[in-house]
């Protein structure tokens, strides 16, 4: 099967053709490091973390670029509430968004440019913009004149005659159209500023990106992304700068994800639902996380609810379970790919189709489960296929990183801290149930598991023992 991506230029599903043979180029924007990440920030950064393995495991070449904006009026307004200085906010805030993603296993890209390390090449692409007529300079500010550009809006659909101005901003009266963004904004009392040939300033948010991905990537590259939100202005802006600098198409494919929800409500700090990285991975696990927002298609909205988060977490000790019982049962995993890997390869062919991908996962634990029950040699054999696709699924998904015995090991540990219980009295109740149904007392039997889950002490009762584990 081909890989098709939705491609929101184009508001369809295309054929995906790389520039290169073999090689793809990906340019993603980044976060604005002013303060922690969110969990909206997750689920971008680890679809596009998703998508960089895929095409890793079927053969490309990628270079995936995803920048920091670390110069931006957000950045400016924390330093003056922290008493600090905007290089100090970029570098906590961008360390910080490491520490976060880095145990959400998430890759780092190639390259990860920071707008502050390319300042000489967006004065140049301002500079090319105003010799083609395309921008304008006021009084030390460098604006985009957006009527010049024929294409403005194709991104979004949007049409510059229904655009209300100053729906968001004051108009500013130095503008020849209210549409048209700053390039360059000329430097205030203590802001940082950099010498340019309008006088000192600091790039507008849009350019940042432009000239970045032009001199990593080139004038067109394959596939840019980003947030839903992202599409107007930034997306669409980029797209105006870009081609109206260099005479040539800008991204092929744009793609872009959709936001997350909080208890069905969008995610905002004034509803007081603003989840921050650092405090769910205190309360779940990061790979329950990344399979939670795997688990719908990337650019459908998702929900984040308890209740999902724990659901995430049980199919994670699902996958990990299977991973154990093949380890114990000393099975030898094929190199060879099987069913599932060519059920998984067709989901992801399909716009990246993680949710359907994933459903298939869960079908193929449950087959390898019972195929183990049964025992005999044949079985054990396809169970090893099955859980040898398992993990190259659970690679491109960036799941599995953990030895089996070590997850299950501190999650038991991590469950009796927080209750209080001791491992030995759960194991000594486990031994007399498995004794009572040996005696075919099964009404004890029954009283003991639900003792134990009372206790948030889960059983699972295979052929080879009960195991249990901490809800």
């Amino acid at each position: 099967m081909t890989l098709r991506i939705y491609n929101t230029l184009h508001r369809e599903k295309e054929t995906f053709t790389p520039m290169e043979a073999g090689k793809v180029r990906i340019y993603v924007c980044g976060p604005t490091v002013y303060d922690y990440s969110h969990i909206g920030h997750a689920r971008s950064v680890i679809f596009f973390d998703v998508m960089v393995r895929y095409f890793r495991a079927m053969g490309y070449g990628v270079t995936y670029v995803r920048n920091f904006t670390d110069v931006d009026d957000k950045i400016i307004q924390k330093a003056i509430e922290t008493d600090s200085d905007s290089a100090a906010v970029s570098e906590t805030f961008i360390q910080a968004f490491h520490e976060d993603m880095d145990r959400l296993h998430v890759l780092r890209p190639d390259l990860e440019p920071r707008a502050t390390a390319h300042i000489g090449d967006i004065i140049e692409v301002v500079e090319r913009l105003i010799e083609k007529g395309h921008a304008y300079p006021v009084d030390g500010d460098v604006y985009f004149a957006v009527e010049t550009f024929e294409g403005y809006g194709k991104l979004s659909g949007r049409k510059l005659e229904d655009m209300e101005a100053g729906s968001r901003i004051a108009v500013d009266e130095r503008k020849k159209n209210p549409h048209d963004f700053a390039l360059w904004k000329a430097a205030k009392p203590g802001e940082p500023a950099w010498e340019s040939p309008w006088g000192p300033g600091r790039p507008g948010w849009h350019i940042e990106c432009t000239a970045m991905s032009c001199v990593l990537l080139g004038a067109t590259f394959d596939i840019h992304g980003g947030g839903k939100d992202l599409i107007f202005p930034h997306h669409e802006n980029e797209i105006a700068q870009s081609e109206a600098a260099t005479g040539q198409p800008f991204a092929r494919y744009w793609v872009h994800n959709g936001f997350v929800n909080i208890n069905h409500e969008k995610m905002s700090k004034s509803l007081g639902n603003f989840l921050r990285v650092r405090d769910v991975i205190r309360i779940w696990h990061p790979e329950a996380i990344r399979l939670f927002l795997l688990s719908s298609h990337y650019r459908s909205p998702i929900d984040f609810t308890d209740q999902y988060l724990d659901e995430a977490a049980q199919n994670l000790d699902k996958i990990y379970g299977l991973f154990q019982r093949v380890e114990e049962k000393g099975c030898t995993l094929p190199e060879n790919r099987g069913s599932l890997w060519q059920g998984f390869c067709e989901a992801m062919d399909d716009d990246f189709n993680t949710a359907k991908a994933m459903g298939l996962v869960y079908d193929a634990i449950r087959s390898a489960n019972r195929l183990l029950d049964e025992g005999s040699g044949s079985s054990v054999e396809e169970a090893g296929l099955l859980t040898a696709d398992c993990r190259a699924v659970a690679a491109v998904l960036g799941i599995g990183n953990e030895e089996a015995q070590s997850y299950f090991a501190a999650k038991k540990e991590k469950g009796l801290s927080s209750t209080g219980l001791n491992a030995g009295e759960i194991d000594a109740l486990v031994l007399a149930r498995t004794e009572a149904r040996k005696q075919k007392d099964f009404k004890k039997a029954d009283e003991i598991r639900k003792q134990l889950s009372d206790m948030g002490v889960v059983l699972e009762d295979k052929a080879e023992g009960t195991l249990w584990r901490m809800a």
